[in-house]
């Protein structure tokens, strides 16, 4: 039996928490007490992770009238338990992180209880939890990520084994396994060491480096080499072949998002595989996300906020989804190149007060906010121009074009614009 006195804070009368393990799990049941009004008590019951015990849970937790369920979102134990229960029961699936701080005595029954008493007070916030066709398409998305990153992975093995027969062809291809570099490579495999020759085979803007490329192709090329290159560009090929067959399944389902995916296409630096990946992360409807910043602040793009005794210190983005950040840090490089555009310029006024790390972060903060608006709105992105600041307050902009021309040691003089009168 357990007790608590805050009567006032409760939201649900009759609440559960559930510890999750791999084998088995620990629910709590926290229900008012019928012998003393304002007490609670508990009730503990352990259940094995097998397809019946889960069912059982359920059963358990419906006869006992329980209003939410709390579970923490530990590593995947929890994706049978959830879906499993959550036809049936209103579920809240909380990020363990929220909840590190705010722990004593630390068992399962203890953990059980805690969620209970945190659920039945309001004190957590469930996690987003997809629809089904989302979930299998984020598991599509993130799969075919792995494969690439394997298949770069395999790259970088092949140039090492290169570096080994004393040949620099990855000083002068940017990419050793593109046409060119193929071509060389599968020539090398079949025995052909003349470098002239092998320069020969290159195609389209690397003919341009034929003479470094015989220079580069000059190396002690062995039946050992023959064999380990042969092996990598089979495995690089393989890979290769797989991604385009999660590329055709992901196209399928992506075919109801085509008009999503062609204005996110418009926002600077996401593509049509980054676009991909935002709409099966975040399954393409903004209505679980209140705002542009709530969306942010879920990726983890957005400054964390460290108080203490009225000083603001400085706080670190969380972690958020790692696949959208992973996708916004390469977007804000790829878009911050375009030196005539809004962000290339928020950029630069950014990085010079605040250092370029800093900068690239809120780049990819303004990119999420884009992308909210865009798939809320079902709109393009609209660009500022790089000239949004200097319009947005010219008073500023023509101080400092004073200043920097006072440092040179000139003197300006701004007129307005006079439209010549036509006839």
């Amino acid at each position: 039996m357990a007790r608590q006195d805050v009567k006032d804070e409760v939201i649900y009368l009759r609440s559960a928490g559930v510890d999750l393990g791999k084998r088995f799990l620990l629910a709590c049941v926290r229900v008012p007490s019928l012998k003393r009004t304002g007490n609670w008590s508990l009730e503990t019951e352990r259940f094995a992770t097998t397809r019946s015990e889960i069912e059982r849970l359920r059963s358990w937790l419906v006869e006992r009238g329980v209003e939410i369920v709390v579970m923490e979102a530990t590593s995947d134990y929890w994706r049978a338990v959830y879906y499993a229960l959550q036809p049936h029961l209103n579920l809240a699936l909380v990020n363990p992180a929220h909840l590190k701080g705010i722990r004593g005595r630390k068992t399962d029954p203890s953990d059980a209880a805690f969620l209970a008493r945190a659920g039945a007070s309001g004190l957590v916030m469930g996690s987003f939890v997809p629809q089904r066709h989302i979930r299998e398409l984020r598991d599509l998305t993130r799969r075919r990520t792995e494969i690439v990153r394997a298949a770069g992975s395999e790259a970088q093995r092949l140039e090492k084994e290169l570096e080994d027969t004393g040949m620099k062809l990855s000083s002068v291809l940017t990419d050793l396994v593109g046409l060119s570099g193929r071509l060389i490579l599968e020539a090398l495999v079949a025995g052909e060491r003349d470098p002239e020759r092998l320069a020969d085979l290159a195609v389209g803007k690397a003919r341009a480096k034929i003479p470094a490329l015989a220079e580069a192709l000059e190396g002690d090329f062995t039946e050992h080499h023959v064999f380990m290159v042969r092996h990598y560009l089979d495995e690089i090929s393989r890979l290769n072949d797989t991604v385009k067959v999660f590329d055709a399944r992901i196209a399928t389902l992506l075919e109801r998002y085509e008009t999503d995916l062609m204005n996110l296409d418009t926002v600077p630096g996401i593509g049509r595989l980054a676009a991909e990946i935002v709409i099966a992360e975040t399954g393409g409807e903004m209505a679980q996300f209140a705002s542009a910043h709530h969306l942010a602040s879920w990726i983890g793009v957005c400054p964390g906020q460290n108080e203490s005794a009225g000083v603001s210190r400085s706080g670190r983005t969380r972690p958020g989804n790692r696949s959208i950040k992973r996708v916004l840090g390469v977007a804000a490089m790829a878009a911050i190149r375009n030196r005539n555009s809004y962000l290339a310029v928020f950029y630069r006024r950014l990085a010079a007060r605040r250092g370029s790390q800093r900068a690239l972060v809120a780049v990819m903060h303004k990119i999420a906010i884009a992308i909210w608006h865009v798939l809320h709105d079902h709109v393009p992105y609209h660009e500022l121009g790089a000239d949004h600041f200097a319009k947005r307050d010219p008073e500023r902009a023509m101080r400092r074009m004073t200043k920097e021309a006072n440092s040179l040691g000139l003197t300006i003089r701004f007129d307005p614009i006079v439209e010549p009168v036509t006839a």
